[in-house]
């Protein structure tokens, strides 16, 4: 097993595709490799290397891919959704005591601004047109050079990614050189990419998913990745059409907008046919996976990852071993298991936390020494996911135990939105919590109790969280009640309150 990404990303021969686009020429591995180095040497040069933390805010495409890759395999790439809002960015940029933020030239993003405020060093990324999709230079301010440079080392942090706690804070993932390179090929092991492999990318660039699965582990066996600007359920037959893919993954909400549009583009599945689809980050309904392997003849198979975890965990096997809908799969990198209330491993069938060990599962949260001292036990990671083992050693998750709102895979800390709505000068007391939604999963959702004498409607409310926080973090519905409902011991309780409101 490699533990760092330049061996890792040697496979490709020098001039077969690694990164294409729509409407673009493809960069070679040779040319990405060379990027790869160029960068590292650029940020080295500028006084940025090795465990320096450097925020990327970039729409998605070959840039961002190729960028991210630069970024995990010299210094700390922390990619961050651009529809965040200033304050999110301000936050972020703090938190992670960033030392330099990539920007395209001419990016209009509330980043930039709000790196300049803090004093964070702007680098603008200016794609290079006579290279190959995601080829670029970085144009950025000289300084000494870095005192530590190079090529990341197996125990460097190669990238940072935020996770919603139970508290508002969320958490810092750290997440090695030798932790990606252990994800990366546990799912190249696990889906048997080859160098024929073509993956048609529509995930979201700044998530474990889209990262890890998407480009990292398909690049580093020498397959190429077609990167779009982003899932669009109108142009992903014609992105079909031009990339000519061998699989893609995707999350269920996804999957389901692309089988709604199949019927209409019977002749672009028929031309391309698909060697397998995957799909990760929330349930997928077992009736969407049967329909979806009708439709494409081909199998659909269904992970089970975290960041913490640099994403994949479990999944379904490809064929001819067996795939059981209804299940995240077996265990597909590190150790699963199923742990007891006392500490104690339960045998196959018994219902507990799922917990895991392994190469690619984070070393632990930084600065948060309560995180990790309630996330590890007895050396396993605990997932904060209730689930079970059968016999043959497949997983079903049971439910959370952790009150985050799981809305398509976008992670929402319900405390975050409580402390947003509470800024509000109409707002006396708000509990958010989530509500199911046939599609999503989950929603988000609030109760909200208003200051005496005060007004306000749920419109307004969704218009000032949508000003301090990302659009899925707004809560598609709130109640107004005379008090916030408790339970039995007095204490709010977020899981089951839906159900306890009529919502679910």
């Amino acid at each position: 097993m490699f533990q760092a990404l330049k061996p890792l990303l040697a496979a490709g021969a020098d001039d077969a595709p690694a990164l294409g686009a729509p409407g673009r020429q493809a960069l070679s591995f040779g040319g990405l490799r060379a990027l790869i180095a160029r960068t590292v040497a650029t940020l080295n040069a500028a006084g940025i290397g090795r465990n320096d933390a450097v925020a990327i805010v970039l729409p998605n495409g070959p840039e961002m891919a190729a960028c991210y890759m630069a970024c995990a395999s010299g210094v700390t790439s922390a990619p961050l959704n651009p529809a965040y809002r200033a304050d999110e960015f301000e936050f972020y940029l703090t938190d992670l005591q960033a030392k330099a933020l990539i920007v395209e030239r001419g990016s209009a993003s509330p980043a930039v601004e709000v790196a300049r405020r803090l004093g964070v060093r702007l680098i603008e990324l200016v794609p290079r047109a006579e290279g190959g999709a995601g080829d670029f230079d970085l144009d950025l301010p000289a300084a000494a050079p870095a005192a530590h440079g190079g090529d990341a080392q197996p125990g460097d942090v190669s990238m940072v990614l935020h996770t919603s706690g139970t508290t508002s804070r969320p958490k810092i993932v750290p997440l090695t050189q030798a932790n990606l390179a252990a994800s990366a090929q546990n799912i190249a092991t696990t889906l048997k990419f080859t160098a024929a492999d073509r993956g048609l990318n529509i995930m979201p660039l700044f998530h474990i998913h889209g990262l890890i699965a998407g480009v990292l582990a398909p690049l580093s066996a020498g397959s190429m990745v077609f990167c779009t600007p982003g899932f669009n359920a109108l142009k992903f037959f014609a992105w079909m059409d031009e990339a000519a893919p061998t699989w893609f993954t995707a999350v269920p909400t996804m999957h389901q907008t692309i089988l709604s549009r199949a019927s209409k583009n019977g002749d672009v599945i028929a031309r391309h046919p698909l060697r397998f689809m995957r799909s990760s980050s929330s349930s997928m309904p077992p009736q969407v996976i049967k329909e979806a392997e009708e439709v494409f003849g081909a199998p659909l198979v269904e992970s089970y990852g975290m960041t913490e975890a640099t994403h994949q965990m479990c999944s379904n096997p490809l064929p001819p071993l067996a795939r059981k809908p209804g299940t995240v799969g077996v265990a597909a990198g590190p150790e699963v298991a199923i742990m007891g209330d006392d500490g104690t491993l339960l045998p196959r069938g018994g219902i507990g936390e799922i917990v895991i060990r392994g190469a690619n599962v984070t070393p632990g949260y930084l600065n948060n020494d309560k995180a990790n001292a309630e996330a590890f036990a007895a050396g396993w990671f605990r997932t904060g996911d209730q689930g079970q083992m059968d016999a043959e050693g497949y997983v079903s998750i049971t439910g959370r135990l952790k009150e985050i709102i799981n809305r398509g895979g976008e992670k929402v800390s319900p405390r975050e939105v409580d402390e947003i709505l509470m800024d509000h000068a109409a707002v006396a007391q708000v509990v958010c919590f989530g509500m199911p939604h046939a599609k999503l999963g989950e929603e988000v959702a609030a109760v909200v109790v208003l200051r005496e004498g005060a007004a306000a409607t749920e419109r307004e409310l969704q218009e000032f969280v949508a000003t301090r926080a990302a659009d899925f973090k707004v809560p598609k519905k709130i109640l107004f009640m005379d008090e916030i409902p408790k339970g039995a011991t007095g204490k709010l309780q977020r899981i089951g309150l839906a159900a306890k409101l009529g919502l679910g």
